[in-house]
């Protein structure tokens, strides 16, 4: 695929997400703090990741990527509303995010809980309303069980709660790869399952797609802890050095710079290969890997 061809897929479905994100709040029923307080997030910027991956799942079966729309709308709500939380004094106590006063700062403590609390229960309503008649009942169920699960106390929170519990603790590398593959890979996969489920990937697909997935959400966190060394509070849009300051194992402790890029190539490498055992058109994928592991923030 073309660098050209790729641009302009990531533009064109980066764009359309953050308007369907938007629009879907300003549907909500509910008191304008908190829609003001959901949208503010929302709109803070990012890569949008998650969603063109299920974008880009659906690509490799040849599917409607639109089909996606509410499935990774509601997946970079969840994304957002652990965002929100993760910046709260009780959790990294953080004033920036992508370069903007974070959630509580401009509408204070608890309208931000309550606005994350809003965006991750909304997500599961969105699925749940998909009125496509592509999507079944039973897809509609697997797409919820597969994000709640991976957003849950066996997924996201679930390494969130190891990742504040090894704070001041020297961990080992398989403790730190349970936190990473919790805290952010799960989120990742279930983008990458979403869209498996709503192309209708048999079962050796979705494996290998979960393999891909894990190495892919490894290499998201080396790139992190690069970046927390190497990039600015102008790149990153947050206080460099916060993981080091919040005494948070990183792969560069454990491993030297060096060695957690060797660590970060080795992953994508192994991301690329699971993609190519999938026998898809993973032209979209594979950019997006590449674009992980060379993201700038």
């Amino acid at each position: 695929m073309s660098t050209a061809t790729f641009d302009t897929f990531s533009k064109e479905y980066k764009a359309l997400i953050e308007k369907e994100v938007v629009e879907y709040v300003q549907k909500l029923n509910a008191p304008a703090s908190v829609k003001e307080a959901m949208s503010y997030s929302l709109e803070a910027g990012g890569k949008r990741i998650r969603p063109l991956l299920v974008f880009s799942v659906l690509a490799a079966f040849g599917k409607d990527m639109r089909l996606g729309i509410p499935a990774a709308a509601a997946l970079e709500m969840i994304h957002t509303y652990s965002l929100i939380h993760d910046d709260l004094p009780a959790m990294d106590d953080d004033d920036l995010r992508r370069g903007k006063p974070t959630n509580h700062k401009v509408f204070g403590e608890a309208v931000a809980v309550l606005a994350g609390d809003a965006l991750l229960t909304y997500s599961f309503q969105l699925i749940a309303d998909i009125a496509d008649p592509e999507v079944s009942a039973e897809m509609k169920l697997e797409l919820i069980s597969e994000i709640a699960k991976s957003a849950g106390a066996e997924g996201m929170v679930g390494g969130q709660v190891a990742d504040m519990e090894g704070e001041d603790k020297q961990l080992t590398l398989n403790e730190m790869e349970y936190i990473h593959e919790h805290k952010t890979g799960k989120l990742l996969e279930a983008s990458i399952l979403s869209g498996a489920i709503l192309a209708g990937a048999n079962p050796n697909q979705r494996q290998h797609l979960r393999d891909f997935a894990y190495h892919l959400g490894l290499a998201f966190q080396i790139r992190d802890d690069i970046l927390d060394i190497e990039g600015s509070v102008e790149v990153i849009g947050k206080p460099v050095g916060s993981d080091t300051a919040n005494h948070k194992s990183t792969y560069p402790s454990l491993l030297t710079l060096q060695g957690a890029k060797d660590k970060l190539n080795q992953h994508i490498h192994l991301a690329h290969h699971s993609l190519s055992e999938t026998n898809l058109q993973t032209g979209l994928l594979n950019e997006l890997t590449n674009l992980i592991a060379n993201r700038d923030h």
